[in-house]
């Protein structure tokens, strides 16, 4: 080793000491981050979550600690990943990526505080009692994605008229699967079209599921709102593209990706309010006391340059109401 690379080596760690050393003071609290995406896929929303954070006086490394597990959309992991964080003595739980992580998160302990953000009815899946009066040690932020679904189903029609046939993509292993699968035979019924669901629990899957689509002679898809989903909106934009399937989706990702719309809820606004929730915790309010935040607003997002690839031409009544249009 030459003398540079050894001061090189001294000065590196002499920097880096200052932060594991706050993060092991007695007496901070610790965050542990359970998600059942990967780092990559999380890095925006966790940015708007620490900056709810921040907003009630936490700043992550000075005040408060963290602790970090991704599941990298293997749900089957969830509960060990749980149970390890838990293991580090975490003082509250912040369950992110759908509702995979919460549940996972509430198996494994019911005294630890747990903040979760889910698209879907937490009532329905059983993480609270009520949302005004959650109950127990779980509360959080819920963009109520499953809601939305029906509506998708009408936008999509209004678009592409003559589609009778639409495909489903879902993810068997998402605990909203069934209701979302409900509110989709209950939209296509009401609009007199044809259904055909397709499961994908794997990068894999994706690629299969939209093989099938052609094979059962979809005219157009919907994707669901899923933690695997949502993390590959490229893979899953070119997949439409490649098949010329009109295509909705519930985050704006796809869209500004090439995809051809979206419908749904915002999630940076989620994300920040379940940091709130989370330093106010810290704080020492309770989980039972803390209404679960409904993040209603949805957006609908166009892309006109798609559109024209596809052969479609959006109606003047949904331009009109969307809240961004990509030329």
């Amino acid at each position: 080793m030459t003398r540079r690379e050894f001061f090189s080596l001294i000065g590196g760690a002499a920097a880096a000491w200052p932060l594991a050393a706050r993060a092991q003071q007695p007496g901070m609290p610790v965050i542990g981050f359970l998600s059942s995406g990967s780092q990559q896929s999380d890095a925006a929303r966790l940015v708007a979550l620490r900056q709810g954070l921040n907003e009630t006086g936490y700043v992550e490394g000075r005040n408060v600690a963290s602790e970090y597990r991704w599941a990298d959309h293997q749900y089957d992991r969830l509960h060990a990943l749980a149970v390890e964080l838990l293991g580090h003595r975490a003082t509250v739980v912040v369950a992110i990526g759908g509702p995979a992580p919460a549940v996972a998160a509430k198996a494994a302990t019911r005294t630890v505080p747990i903040v979760f953000t889910i698209g879907g009815d937490p009532v329905n899946i059983g993480l609270v009692n009520s949302l005004n009066r959650p109950g127990g040690n779980v509360t959080g932020v819920t963009t109520l994605a499953n809601i939305v679904v029906a509506k998708q189903f009408e936008v999509l029609h209004e678009t592409v008229p003559k589609a009778a046939v639409i495909g489903f993509l879902v993810n068997p292993t998402n605990p909203n699967v069934e209701t979302d699968t409900k509110e989709a035979q209950e939209a296509t019924r009401t609009l007199g079209l044809q259904l055909r669901v397709v499961n994908a629990s794997t990068e894999h899957d994706i690629d299969a599921a939209f093989a099938s689509f052609v094979q059962q002679r979809v005219d157009a898809g919907v994707v669901v709102p899923d933690a695997l989903f949502n993390s590959q909106p490229n893979h899953i934009v070119a997949l439409a593209a490649r098949y010329a399937l009109p295509t909705i989706y519930s985050l704006r990702e796809f869209p500004s990706a090439g995809g051809l719309m979206s419908y749904g809820t915002g999630l940076a606004d989620a994300y920040r309010q379940a940091g709130i929730y989370t330093g106010r915790i810290l704080k020492g309010e309770k989980p039972e006391d803390l209404p679960i935040v409904q993040a209603t607003k949805v957006e609908l997002i166009i892309n006109l340059k798609t559109a024209k690839t596809l052969g479609l031409t959006f109606p003047i009544t949904l331009l009109g109401r969307a809240d961004e249009v990509i030329e």
